[in-house]
């Protein structure tokens, strides 16, 4: 065969391979989950259903509230996730309740996002107390604790600020209670011990039947109804039509009922979100007394499963955003150190980042840099570990002996000469327990991260708060503050190191 021929050949192989690769390509989708245990299962039965229509598809699960979700989905960090008509409504569109489906998708589209499948089942928002309380002070509707307010309110994070939360239902019913801030997943056991005597809850919620709590009836009508439905961005239809078709399918597939019975299986039988989503599409449910008998201990539970994952996630945030930190800092340090005027900026600039909330930093940065995940998190984690290292470099600096500057300068060093030469190498011990301090805090710090999809062992944290899980909960919590001890060890020995030489 001549050489034109072979050309020819290949020329032809490589058009069409190129024609075949799109069609062979594997569709991509991402679903997004809030913090609370029905948002995790729904976001699994949307992420294996798009598997089972042959779609690569991730799960970023428990993202923080809605603003957060919400964010990634408008930036494309995510492609669909579960909400609630009534959120839809009063919280993304501020649009009153009960406003036609043509005013809701106009509004959706300009923002590039639709809704749709309903799935069959609604989740309201509610106030509840315990059987107890309620005979004591005679509570059966919302507008009786207008007349307890010694009554004691916890409310979720979220309903505290909601446009269609607590402001609004406490003006609708003029309750005079001062509501303070609980995690949703923490509420239940604070109501079943008495710590607190109303809080917020879902309608599906399974610990309801299970405390024997009372639900208040809205007795003026204000919360509007949340049908569950799938917000996604309005490209994703076109994006990825195979997935989207096997999604769209689930629509009506899921009543009351059978929600109640998912939430149960992970509050109270210690099924795993994604087991619980198999056994929904596979059209059975797992037996209550397996599920119970497989809840690990708290040593199995840590290091089972994806410890190794979280583990490789955990240390890789810690790392680079010390790294980046050190980059950043050192210079600011010895930028302080010799300059009076800029320092009191610098130290102030990098103070005032102390104080600033991580999960609205981490909030914010979503729009900023339009992404979820790593990035943003690894942005916020070196701007949380600049204040130890900057300080410290300009302290250490600082503490040199003028007389050792002076005789640096005497022998004809520049000041740059004595900078590297002098003042760093006798400033490295103290540099070096700041750097230290960034990275035993940026251990604890970047736990936050799960909440924007960035992994580590913030996720079984997470896990663990929505369901209300000790054991979830310390499968997180130990091996971060194991690793916390491990890192302060080594800079300990860095430190002693550095003082020797």
């Amino acid at each position: 065969m001549t050489t034109r021929t072979w050309l020819v050949a290949l020329v032809l192989f490589c058009v069409s391979m190129a024609a075949v690769s799109p069609l062979q390509a594997a569709e991509r989708v991402v679903v997004g989950s809030k913090r609370f245990t029905e948002s995790y299962i729904l976001g699994e039965v949307i992420t294996q259903t798009a598997r089972q229509a042959g779609a690569q598809a991730e799960h970023r699960q428990g993202m923080g509230n809605g603003a957060v979700v919400l964010e990634a989905l408008k930036t494309g960090s995510i492609d669909v996730y579960p909400e609630y008509l009534g959120t839809i409504e009063a919280e993304i569109l501020k649009l009153p309740p009960g406003s036609p489906p043509e005013l809701i998708r106009e509004r959706l589209r300009t923002m590039g996002l639709a809704f749709g499948v309903p799935l069959g089942f609604s989740n309201s928002y509610a106030l509840a107390t315990t059987g107890a309380v309620a005979r004591d002070q005679g509570l059966r509707t919302i507008t009786d604790l207008r007349g307890q307010p010694q009554l004691r309110v916890a409310v979720s994070q979220e309903f505290l600020g909601r446009e269609d939360g607590w402001p609004g239902l406490a003006h609708r019913y003029k309750l005079p209670q001062r509501p303070t801030a609980i995690d949703h997943g923490l509420a239940y056991a604070a109501l079943e011990t008495g710590r607190i005597d109303v809080t917020d809850i879902y309608t599906t919620d399974a610990r309801i039947a299970d405390l024997g709590l009372l639900t208040l009836e809205d007795d003026a009508r204000y919360f509007p109804r949340y049908d569950a439905v799938l917000l996604y961005r309005a490209d994703f239809p076109a994006k990825a039509p195979l997935a989207w078709k096997r999604i769209a399918a689930l629509e009506g597939t899921i009543d009351v009922t059978r929600m109640i019975a998912m939430n149960a299986d992970a509050e109270l039988r210690g099924q795993t979100f994604a087991a619980i989503a198999a056994n929904f599409l596979q059209g059975h449910v797992a037996p209550a007394a397996s599920a119970a008998a497989a809840r690990p201990s708290v040593l199995a539970a840590t290091f089972g499963g994806d410890f190794w994952r979280l583990t490789g996630e955990h240390l890789f945030l810690v790392a680079v955003s010390v790294l980046i930190a050190l980059l950043i800092g050192v210079p600011l340090g010895m930028i302080a150190a010799v300059r009076e005027v800029a320092g009191h900026g610098i130290l102030g600039f990098v103070g005032v980042l102390q104080t600033v909330p991580s999960l609205a930093l981490l909030a914010a940065l979503i729009p900023l840099l339009g992404r979820i995940g790593t990035v943003p998190a690894i942005v916020a984690l070196s701007l949380y570990a600049l204040l130890p290292i900057v300080r410290n470099t300009a302290v250490g600096i600082m503490q040199v002996p003028k007389g050792t500057t002076q005789a640096a300068r005497a022998l004809g060093m520049t000041a740059g000469q004595t900078m590297k030469l002098v003042q760093l190498p006798l400033a490295l011990p103290v540099i070096v327990a700041g750097v230290k301090t960034a990275a035993v805090m940026t251990v604890g710090t970047a736990t936050i991260a799960a909440f924007i999809g960035a992994g580590g062992y913030g996720e079984r944290i997470a896990q663990g708060l929505a369901l209300n899980d000790g054991v979830t909960l310390l499968a997180g919590a130990i091996p971060s503050a194991a690793l916390a001890l491990v890192v302060q060890a080594v800079f300990e020995l860095i430190e002693r190191w550095s003082r020797r030489t």
